[in-house]
């Protein structure tokens, strides 16, 4: 089953805040595992959140060999919800579900200097065309697990135990987080929701280099050849 047909639910974000994370438990806790960085809280040092960056630069990427620009409603509500929060989507394309079309697509996203986190929408179910998440794992050099499990957990409670066939995920590629998320309308806005909460404190991280500073991603190819 294909990530279009896994999340036809009816409320596709922000119904279930009362489940947050307390009954994790991770608010108890100071474990730099969480990505906190607490490593940095030692007296006399700054905030861990210093390096978050307010105003993102994104590239999305609709994957699908149906759609079109003109009519990628999810693409719209990632939009839509990036730039209510005053980020700015700098690149934006669609190409079809194609192995070394989606991977080249992403690559040359993450090099641009005016991209600071990835989007991709589409791609991530289960039949023999979705081949996204294989397209962009290995330009991962860190995954991100929690973001695929919090995303699977905020979808169960709107479509059970379909839930297994979503394969959302996302890592760091050359210092920038990319995100993959399916491409319906109400699965895209949730991706849309946890992405916003926590892109620019996972951006602010990843830039920085082993010293602490922000390093440079990638070539800087500017071009808007593939702007919509």
């Amino acid at each position: 089953m294909s990530d279009e047909h896994t999340h036809q639910h009816e409320n596709g974000e922000g119904d279930h805040d009362d489940h947050g994370h307390d009954d994790h438990g991770h608010d108890d806790h100071g474990h730099d595992d969480h990505g906190h960085d607490d490593h940095d809280h030692q007296p006399g040092t700054h905030d861990h959140h210093s390096h978050d960056q307010e105003h993102l630069g994104v590239g999305l990427l609709t994957v699908s060999s149906s759609r079109s620009i003109d009519d990628d409603d999810g693409g719209d509500r990632i939009v839509d919800a990036l730039e209510s929060a005053g980020h700015a989507v700098t690149v934006r394309d669609l190409v079809p579900d194609d192995y070394d079309k989606v991977q080249g697509t992403v690559q040359r996203f993450v090099d641009r200097d005016d991209v600071d986190i990835v989007i991709t929408t589409g791609g991530t179910g289960v039949t023999r065309d979705d081949v996204t998440v294989e397209a962009v794992e290995p330009l991962f050099a860190k995954a991100l697990p929690g973001f695929g499990e919090l995303f699977r957990r905020r979808s169960y409670e709107e479509i059970g135990t379909m839930v297994v066939a979503t394969r959302a995920t996302a890592g760091v590629a050359d210092g920038v987080p990319v995100f993959a998320i399916p491409g319906s309308e109400n699965a895209a806005a949730l991706g849309a929701e946890l992405i916003v909460a926590s892109a620019g404190h996972l951006a602010g991280l990843a830039s920085r280099d082993g010293d602490g500073h922000e390093h440079d991603h990638g070539d800087g190819d500017d071009g808007d050849d593939h702007n919509h």
